[in-house]
């Protein structure tokens, strides 16, 4: 059919689809830091930072400048028909934040897209098709990425048969079971053991894979004992060991890589996006040079992957966070923010659980059902995330059953900025639960 001008000229309008759901109303009119000044005029202290995407904060200068000057050479040189020096350079600098032994790199455009890279090259490597993935973990929205997730029904329900041959096991969510770590650690290896025994043959399983936070999970930080334990078992198994550093990567845990709280730990692939480019659309999996040499030719490429202009932020990310010292930074602000969430928690029966690692913050909120055993309380955490807005507080929630404020600053954050969140989040608790007698102590 043709389109005549007339037509065209008569076209209706288009809008976002009804299916997007907006975290807040805030429009942005610009960004600088850990602040967002909205056409509303108001500025707002952003604790979502694009889901953990802004490493640098908004508008990083350093980060600008690079894009900007990338703007002018070339914006897009497709890496498998001519290479780019952005892609030379943050592969070299990439190699030296990566654990010892990662020397390999491919680059694509998103999270989901790295991940389901590394499940092909793990069922490549091994000729194996199965897949153990750990409860509450989220992977991505694609297909075989959202088969991978089981941080709720919403990101895997309606577009059915998903991907085959993946199994869960479960993730020692220690206060969901009412039980202490080393308790849940203990379970969770004994059900994966069980797992290996019953269903899935170690012999038939090409990976296992979990996030050392988890994101949409309910930002639970995977006990080091048991990252250590999946290591133990993967190497006596054949098995390899993917880990999901997509928003726990690049200093936001207090570590370079989320994974480095456990000793001596060192993944078989690791994914990383998100806060890799401060906030330009880049990912990568990492390997050694042998196993991604078992990749099937074709089997890694893309139109965007690895685009020049992403690639000179993510260079520029690199020097910012290295210069600016921002891993400690995190891991300082975070025990600063952690240490007030939990006096802040004391005064609120509505919090259950307060944790994290880094700048990486969940809190989660419950009631008591008739046998006094707490739930979980989607009601109050969206109530809590709405009205943070309102103190000019930016967050965002979380968790399976949705119950989970979280908290995701900036790896720039100041000790001011940090100080006037928790007041913000307080000030937001005792307006939320102001006439709850349940909710205050």
């Amino acid at each position: 059919m043709t389109v005549t001008a007339e037509a065209m000229n008569t076209a209706q309008t288009a809008s976002l689809s009804p299916a997007l759901k907006q975290a807040t109303p805030v429009v942005v009119d610009h960004a600088q830091g850990s602040w967002i000044r909205g056409t509303d005029g108001n500025d707002y202290l952003d604790f979502t930072t694009g889901i953990g995407v802004t490493s640098t904060g908004h508008c990083h200068p350093r980060v600008v400048a690079a894009a900007q000057e990338q703007c002018t050479k070339i914006i897009h040189a497709q890496y498998t028909t001519v290479m780019h020096q952005p892609l030379l350079e943050l592969t070299e600098k990439l190699g030296g934040v990566l654990p010892l032994g990662l020397d390999s790199v491919f680059y694509a455009n998103s999270g989901s897209e790295a991940v389901e890279a590394a499940i092909r090259l793990a069922r490549m490597a091994t000729a194996r098709p199965n897949i153990i993935v750990f409860q509450g973990g989220f992977h991505g929205r694609t297909v075989a990425a959202a088969s991978l997730t089981t941080a709720g029904t919403r990101f895997s329900a309606g577009f059915s048969p998903l991907m085959s041959g993946v199994h869960m096991s479960p993730f020692p969510y220690a206060y969901r079971y009412g039980w202490g770590t080393d308790a849940a650690v203990d379970f969770a290896l004994r059900e994966l053991d069980y797992l290996l025994q019953s269903r899935v043959a170690p012999n038939d399983t090409a990976a296992f894979l979990i996030e050392p936070v988890l994101g949409d999970g309910g930002y639970l930080p995977t006990p080091p004992r048991f990252l250590e334990g999946l290591r133990e078992r993967a190497d006596r198994h054949g098995i390899l060991f993917i880990l999901d550093e997509v928003q726990a990567g690049f200093g936001r845990t207090g570590k370079f890589w989320g994974h480095q709280h456990a000793s001596d730990l060192t993944p078989d692939i690791l994914i990383t996006a998100k806060g890799l480019a401060s906030g330009f659309p880049i990912s990568a999996i990492a390997a050694s040079t042998e196993l991604m040499s078992k990749a099937w030719p074709g089997s890694q490429g893309g139109t965007y992957g690895g685009n020049a202009v992403a690639a000179a932020a993510a260079v520029a990310t690199i020097d910012v966070i290295r210069d600016e010292n921002l891993v400690e930074n995190a891991r300082v602000r975070g025990e600063q923010l952690l240490t007030g969430l939990q006096e802040i928690a004391g005064r609120f029966d509505a919090i259950g659980d307060v944790r994290g690692l880094g700048l990486m913050t969940g809190i989660e909120f419950v009631k008591t059902d008739a046998a006094d055993v707490p739930v979980p309380d989607a009601a109050a955490a969206a109530a809590v995330q709405q009205a943070t807005t309102r103190h000019g507080l930016l967050t965002l929630t979380c968790g399976p059953a949705g119950n989970v404020v979280r908290l995701i600053p900036a790896l720039v954050v100041t000790e001011d900025e940090i100080a006037l969140g928790l007041e913000r989040f307080a000030a937001t608790l005792s307006d939320v639960f102001a006439d709850d007698t349940l909710g205050q102590r």
